[in-house]
């Protein structure tokens, strides 16, 4: 069965600022062809981090949506580990989207 989840990455651009949208679309790849459906993926622009742990002091962070059974997190987990534009990851399960009452919906096509 697959679950929906949400993947928020956030991504090592030193010095690569103009080719995010490429790393993105190679992420967004790398997420279908494990076999995940990918629903939604949100850029949510460069963020300074609150205190620097690493080499880092800032990173771009997008958010992936997408469908895939529980094992594929696993799998993902550990190829972006490897990957190094992948500066941190965090994976959470969410709730399925529920359809609208029949109620609401008739309401909504008037």
């Amino acid at each position: 069965m697959k679950n929906r989840y949400e993947a928020l990455l956030v991504l090592n651009t030193q010095g690569k600022d103009d080719n995010v949208k490429d790393i993105v679309d190679r992420l967004e790849s790398e997420f279908q062809k494990e076999g995940a459906q990918v629903e939604q993926v949100q850029k949510m622009d460069k963020r300074q981090f609150s205190y620097v742990a690493g080499d880092l002091d800032a990173g771009f962070y997008v958010n992936f949506i997408f469908h895939a059974d529980s094992q594929l997190i696993t799998k993902l987990r550990s190829k972006f580990k490897l990957d190094p534009e992948v500066y941190r990851q965090h994976y959470q399960k969410l709730r399925e989207k529920k359809e609208a009452p029949a109620k609401k919906r008739v309401a909504a096509e008037k």
